[in-house]
């Protein structure tokens, strides 16, 4: 009995490192395929519409419906692969229980949880089809749209299973949690006590299950569940709303962009990059500093996640920083925060979004971040220096030909932000049109000129691994769509709207106050799903100020920035002590100094409105 007691455990731990069976397998590649497709078209459709109508005047019928539809596909089936993969995105304190018992229970109750939630989402999804299936509307060519829209439900159903399959690890344990799931679910649906009276304790168990691990779309969706259940609404209003987003006209332009990064974090292009700014400005006092902080804005802004810049190119810049003197503990403290400066510079996703959500024009806010995006370097920039060894290191001099040569290898690369925002601003491109020049750009650079990736086995990869953080990203920005109509059918930004007037006489006041809450926004939400859902909150209040859009819009992002570096929940602080392997107390005493200097910049951006607005102004004349 005691020898069987003992094998049990490890058995249940190698469990999931058995290689799938070939249905399994078959699946999986089926999923990848769907997104590599997806997105190809989504690439290839654009361009074929800018050569038709530069050369014939004319188009593909349906070229756009078929982009923005793109965008649903890769969004349901790249989640469904992040649920593979057990990366869907979550705030958890499950890992500080305690080994064993205590943390697979909190495992085991926040995946059931978010099973219940994906399940009813599955649900109403299969309600949006049958319901688009009777109206019979058609995408083009006699496609009909309802067979696009099955991605809802057939997405959720996959993220449903895998789920359910992370968060056991016994087939006996994965069994109950099913059971309980589908109970718990059908105890929804058919709930024989009236809904408004469960709201209460379905946000406790929520807010619970959300603590303890449940992925972030669970929360959202969660929420939005909750609230139209306990007003007896039909929950097929929130994938309405996911739909209506991630088919927006615009949103396309977020994987596309993303795909270009994707491409240069894959290649060789960091190792090039940063060979070009280590011989331009690595032989000065502070000049690592000032490769690590641009080498980190120019990934921010094309990969739109400051995660992905902290893990692709901390291991590289480390280094560098210490091998120019500075201590571990500064060096630190420049990468974590140097990871999200590229927000704020075109095409930077979030700024994308926020023009989306907040219905403003993409190239007014791309010219809006321009200003305030080189403060917030330069400030970062003259702290690193200012931290950096006083002494004189030895430096083995700048060198022309090394910087000529360096640059002549690199001038794809830095060719990639030229290319974009030329084909953006010429007028011959639109913005998503442009996203798809950039990442066709960029994978010609990595693939073709360089040969850093393999047609065959490495851009499928490539396609695939931002099809999976895409995928994410859109299912965190469905759902929470769908949480905020909700709030606008509740009135809550028009009360929202007369309690703030009432209550606050000053606009300096106001937008002190809005600093603050941004921040702690910052600090809980990532900020996909904070644009999303805050927004809406705020941009009515800002007009009740007088505040221009565009200048909120960059206050909004730069808070955001500031609540990734805030301690104890900011997401880059916990990036950083997994990327270098550092306690988390290590990178919050690394960060002070850098998080003070962010702090009086988000202070100047907020109250010297010219910084945001004078450039979009100066070229609209």
């Amino acid at each position: 009995m005691s020898d069987a007691s003992q094998a049990e455990p490890v058995r249940a731990e190698r469990l999931p490192d058995r290689p799938p069976s070939t249905f399994i397998r078959i699946l999986h590649g089926i999923e990848d395929g769907v997104v590599v497709l997806a997105l190809a078209v989504m690439v290839l459709l654009p361009l074929l519409e800018i050569v038709l109508r530069k050369a014939w005047q004319t188009g593909i019928s349906g070229s756009s419906s078929f982009v923005q539809h793109g965008s649903l596909v890769v969004g349901l089936i790249g989640g469904a692969i992040a649920a593979r993969q057990g990366r869907l995105l979550s705030l958890s304190a499950a890992q500080l229980l305690p080994r064993g018992w205590p943390s697979a229970l909190a495992r085991a109750f926040s995946g059931i949880t978010a099973a219940v939630i994906s399940t009813m989402l599955c649900v109403a999804g299969v309600q949006l089809v049958l319901a688009e299936r009777e109206v019979g509307k058609i995408l083009a060519y006699g496609i009909p749209v309802w067979t696009l829209q099955l991605m809802m439900p057939v997405g959720f159903a996959l993220i449903t299973a895998r789920i359910l399959w992370h968060g056991a690890e016994r087939w006996s344990t994965r069994l109950i949690a099913s059971v309980l799931a589908a109970a718990a679910a059908c105890a929804c649906i058919w709930s024989p006590i009236p809904p408004e009276n469960l709201v209460v304790p379905a946000f406790v168990l929520l807010l619970l299950a959300t603590v303890l691990g449940a992925p972030i779309f669970a929360a959202l969706g969660g929420a939005a569940l909750i609230l139209f259940w306990g007003e007896h609404s039909p929950i097929a209003s929130i994938p309405v709303d996911h739909y209506r987003l991630v088919t927006n006209p615009s949103l396309p332009a977020i994987p596309l962009f993303t795909l270009a990064g994707y491409f240069l974090a894959e290649g060789g292009a960091s190792q090039r990059l940063i060979r070009v700014f280590t011989t331009l400005f690595g032989n000065f006092r502070g000049g690592p500093a000032v490769v690590a902080v641009v080498v980190c804005a120019f990934f921010t802004t094309f990969t739109g996640a400051s995660g992905v810049t902290i893990l692709a190119l901390g291991g590289l810049l480390l280094p560098i920083l210490l091998a120019a003197r500075y201590r571990e503990r500064t060096a630190l403290g420049i990468l974590t925060s140097a990871g999200s400066l590229g927000m704020l510079f075109p095409p930077c996703l979030p700024l994308i979004l926020y023009a989306i959500i907040a219905e403003q024009p993409i190239k007014e806010i791309f010219l809006a971040a321009i200003v305030p995006g080189v403060l917030l370097v330069l400030m970062t920039v003259a702290l690193s220096i200012w931290l950096g060894p006083k002494g004189q290191a030895a430096r083995s001099g700048f060198s022309a030909a090394e910087a000529v040569k360096a640059i002549w290898q690199a001038k794809w690369e830095l060719l990639l932000p030229v290319v974009c925002l030329v084909s953006l601003f010429a007028g011959f491109a639109t913005p998503v049109e442009a996203a798809a020049v950039t990442a066709l750009y960029a994978c010609i650079t990595q693939t073709v000129i360089h040969r850093d990736l393999g047609l065959i086995k490495g851009v499928p990869r490539v396609m695939t691994e931002c099809g999976l953080v895409v995928g994410g990203v859109l299912l965190i920005l469905g759902v929470a769509q769908g949480f905020t109509n909700y709030l606008v059918f509740a009135q809550v930004p028009d009360q929202a709207v007369d309690w703030v007037v009432a209550s606050v006489e000053s606009k300096y006041l106001f937008l002190l106050l809005l600093n603050v809450f941004l921040i702690v926004v910052g600090c809980l939400m990532d900020v996909y799903s904070a644009i999303v859902i805050v927004v809406p909150l705020i941009v009515p209040i800002g007009a009740a100020f007088g505040v221009d859009p565009l200048h909120l819009g960059i206050i909004f992002l730069v808070n955001l920035e500031l609540g990734y570096l805030t301690p104890p929940v900011g997401m880059n602080l916990f990036l950083a002590s997994y990327r270098f392997d550092k306690p988390m107390a290590t990178v919050w005493q690394s960060i002070v100094p850098f998080l003070i200097v962010r702090f009086v910049a988000v202070l100047l951006i907020t109250y010297i409105p010219i910084l945001s607005t004078t450039m979009p102004r100066w070229l609209a004349r």
